[in-house]
């Protein structure tokens, strides 16, 4: 029996998945949880087998950090193991998840058939990914690394130690306007739109040292 805690800030999508797997034999869900913070507390004391983890979970610690929180707290052969359910399918958001140690990740539209497979695939300690989702990682696999120049790299590590604009513009003697036109660079070179999502797909790629 596969042990299932699910992990979504909306009741309606919480009670649809519990009514979606209460069919089956052999997965059992034993718990709910509203937000990222409530999802870190409940896995570590029902220890379930797979957590489905939304991305977006309102306030709070979001998927990503719950993801992380719960894989690295007692990080033991039985630690729950993370399948990523969610409607968002950017490069930022699947390497985010991937990073923080999810097994799988699967997008709200598949069928059901397919969300059992994963949760069974997860549970078995293997990567369950959404067709759409594994495209994009082999595309990206299979494309060059993005060409930064020298000061984009330097940004890029300002920013990888948490700094924001102003104190990265200090530490490297630029203005704040030449940050932010840098930056817009950065996200353009590595497809991304946020701070996070540029710092998970250099460490990805490795373009950090």
């Amino acid at each position: 029996m596969t042990r299932v805690l699910i992990c979504d800030d909306h009741a309606v999508v919480r009670a649809g998945l519990r009514a979606l797997l209460a069919g089956l034999d052999d997965i059992e869900v034993v718990g709910e949880a509203a937000g990222g913070e409530e999802a870190v507390v409940t896995a570590a004391s029902l220890r379930p087998d797979v957590v489905l983890m939304d991305l977006q979970l309102g306030d709070g610690i979001d998927g990503v950090e719950a993801t992380r929180r719960i894989r690295t707290s007692n990080p033991t052969p039985d630690t729950p193991r993370i399948l990523v359910l969610t409607t968002f399918d950017t490069d930022a958001d699947i390497t985010r998840a991937v990073e923080a140690g999810a097994t799988g990740y699967l997008l709200k539209a598949e069928p059901p058939d397919e969300l059992y497979a994963a949760i069974r695939a997860a549970a078995a300690g293997r990567t369950a990914l959404s067709p759409p989702v594994a495209s994009r990682m082999l595309a990206r696999m299979r494309s060059p690394r993005p060409s930064l120049t020298d000061r984009e790299k330097d940004i890029l590590a300002q920013l990888a130690q948490g700094l924001g604009n102003r104190d990265i513009a200090k530490t490297l003697f630029i203005s704040e306007a030449t940050v932010k036109t840098h930056l817009g660079r950065i996200y353009d070179k590595l497809g991304v739109d946020t701070r996070a999502g540029a710092v998970a797909v250099a460490k990805e790629q490795r373009l950090l040292g």
